[in-house]
C-alpha cells in the first residue's frame, strides 16, 4: 500500500532538505602550514575558527610526545603533521573520493577505496583521525581497521564534531555523543577510554552566533556587487565577531560536558587478548 505524504507539509514553505544540491556557505579547507606566513595565518584562523583551534589545543601536546610511526587517517590536507617531533614515521591515507567530496588531494598522502585500509596503515604506534568519523557511514567498521592497523599497546587519538556547525554537509552523515564514543570504541576492543569535551555551553553560543557573520564577512558564490554589500553589512559587525570570538577562546577554559563544540577520545589497543 502506497503512503502518502501529508499535503499540510507538501505545501509548507520549508525546504525540503532531502533535494538539497548545493551547501551555501562552506567552511575553507584546513592546510598544513609550511612558510612562516603559513603558520602565521593558519594561527589566526584556529583564533576565530574556534572549533579548528580547540582540536589544535587537545591534541598538540598528545602529538609533540608520540615517536614511532604516525598513521593520519582522514587526512586531508594533514593540518596538523606539523605538530609530530622531527623522526616521527609520518603516514598519510585518505579515501579516494576525497578530492571529490571534500577537495583535498595532497600528493604524499595515500589514497584508497573501499572500507579496507591500506597496507602502508598497518603497524601504527598512533593512529590519528581528525574529524573524520562524521563522514563514515559505518562508523564500527571503520574503528574496526584502527584497531586492526594499530600495533598492540598502540594508541588512538579521535577527535569529532559535536555542536560545531556541519561541513561538507553532503557527506557529514553523524554527531556522536562521549556515550556513543565509549560504546563504539569498546565494542571494537580499545581500552583505557578517555572522552573530553572542548568548550562548553558558552563557547557553543559564542561560536554560533559568530558563524552569523561568515557569510557577510567571506561571502562565497556572489557578484562583486554582492560581495562588497555583504562584507560592508558585516563589517559593522566586526567588533561584536573579534568579542565574541575572545570569550569563546578564554571559555575553553572551563570544562564542558553535554554542551560543547565536540569530543576528543583516546584509547588503547590491548598489548595482548
Amino acid at each position: 500500500m502506497a503512503i502518502q505524504s501529508d499535503p499540510a507539509l507538501k505545501s509548507s514553505k520549508r525546504k525540503n532538505l532531502a533535494e538539497s544540491a548545493t551547501e551555501k556557505w562552506a567552511p575553507r579547507r584546513l592546510e598544513a602550514g609550511h612558510t612562516r606566513f603559513q603558520r602565521l595565518a593558519a594561527a589566526v584562523r584556529r583564533y576565530f575558527d574556534v572549533q579548528n583551534g580547540s582540536i589544535w589545543n587537545d591534541i598538540a601536546e598528545p602529538l609533540a610526545s608520540t615517536q614511532g610511526k604516525v598513521v593520519d587517517v582522514g587526512c586531508g590536507g594533514q593540518p596538523y603533521r606539523t605538530l609530530l617531533p622531527a623522526g616521527v614515521r609520518y603516514v598519510g591515507i585518505d579515501t579516494a573520493d576525497s578530492k571529490a567530496h571534500f577537495g583535498y588531494e595532497s600528493p604524499d598522502t595515500v589514497y584508497f577505496n573501499g572500507v579496507s585500509w591500506p597496507s602502508e596503515a598497518l603497524d601504527a604506534d598512533l593512529l590519528l583521525c581528525t574529524e573524520a568519523l562524521e563522514h563514515v557511514l559505518d562508523p564500527a567498521r571503520f574503528l574496526s581497521e584502527a584497531y586492526r592497523c594499530l600495533k598492540p599497546g598502540g594508541r588512538l587519538l579521535l577527535t569529532v564534531p559535536f555542536a560545531a556547525r556541519w561541513h561538507f554537509v553532503f557527506h557529514d552523515y553523524w554527531r556522536f555523543t562521549f556515550s556513543s564514543l565509549k560504546h563504539l570504541l569498546e565494542q571494537v576492543g580499545f581500552v583505557e577510554i578517555e572522552v573530553f569535551a572542548r568548550g562548553n555551553a558558552l563557547t557553543v553560543a559564542s561560536y554560533k552566533t559568530m558563524a552569523l557573520f561568515l557569510p557577510l564577512l567571506a561571502p562565497q558564490d556572489a557578484t562583486l556587487p554582492q560581495g562588497l554589500l555583504l562584507r560592508s553589512i558585516g563589517a559593522l559587525g566586526l567588533p561584536l565577531f573579534v568579542f565574541l570570538a575572545a570569550v569563546a577562546n578564554a571559555s575553553m577554559r572551563v570544562r564542558g560536558d553535554t554542551e560543547c563544540l565536540g569530543y576528543t577520545a583516546f584509547a588503547v589497543r590491548p598489548r595482548s587478548g
